[in-house]
């Protein structure tokens, strides 16, 4: 069996003020849908948009190692889907 898909949305000020609060659904979904194939939690940062502020990119999310930007539900599934390929 291959490892846990690891789903963390970015929850800092900037993420969640740009949408992440919106992903949050991704808590209630995924478990529904994958169950305990994807390991989804809330993380207080990444750190990524102080890398690059003023063309942030935020709400951040990371699936396993995979950083996605502007992050939506949508876009969070597909990665989810691609890696449990």
């Amino acid at each position: 069996m291959s490892e846990k898909v690891s789903v963390k949305v970015c929850l800092g000020t900037t993420c969640f003020v740009m949408g992440s609060s919106n992903l949050q659904e991704l808590i209630d979904t995924v478990p529904k849908k994958y169950g305990d194939k994807v390991e989804v939690s809330g993380v207080p940062c990444l750190g990524l948009c102080s890398i690059d502020w003023e063309f942030s990119k935020a709400p951040y999310v990371k699936v396993n190692d995979e950083v996605i930007k502007e992050a939506t539900v949508e876009k969070v599934l597909k990665a989810i889907d691609e890696k449990l390929k």
